[in-house]
């Protein structure tokens, strides 16, 4: 995505736009590697020598809280976050950490909005845990 439209995204979602705000928006928006604040510091750091981890963090925060993206908890070591906010679900693989999207369930997603025993649902999360196709492929490949 290029800067005008990551700037036109992050005033969509009523953000005001800074020089980091739009360099870790256009990261969310250009990698769907479900990156920790981390991934996105070391990313961006050496372009930017002043941006702090707090910062990384802090506007992540801010980006999930206007809907600008979202923040999985997929993984109980690390928080991850995914620049795609349409109603998705994302798959852990438990051999090597890494985090895929998989379409959701549609009977899943017919949740949202609904009434569940008195509760209004806002939010829905649908994720799965196992091991990967590309770790099954490399398990088969060194059993050969």
């Amino acid at each position: 995505m290029k800067v005008k439209d990551t700037l036109t995204y992050l005033k969509a979602h009523d953000i005001k736009p800074s020089a980091q705000r739009l360099a870790i928006m256009n990261y969310l928006l250009t990698h769907s590697n479900h990156p920790t604040v981390e991934v996105i510091y070391q990313a961006l750091s050496t372009k930017m020598p002043t941006l702090s981890r707090t910062t990384v963090y802090n506007t992540l925060k801010l980006f999930v809280g206007h809907g600008a993206s979202l923040s999985l908890t997929i993984d109980d070591q690390q928080q991850s976050f995914d620049g795609d906010t349409s109603l998705h679900a994302h798959f852990l693989c438990t051999r090597c950490g890494k985090i895929y999207d998989l379409p959701m369930d549609d009977s899943f997603k017919n949740q949202l909005g609904k009434t569940v025993e008195g509760h209004i649902v806002t939010e829905l999360h649908q994720y799965y845990k196992g091991v990967c196709a590309t770790c099954i492929k490399n398990e088969i490949k060194s059993l050969k």
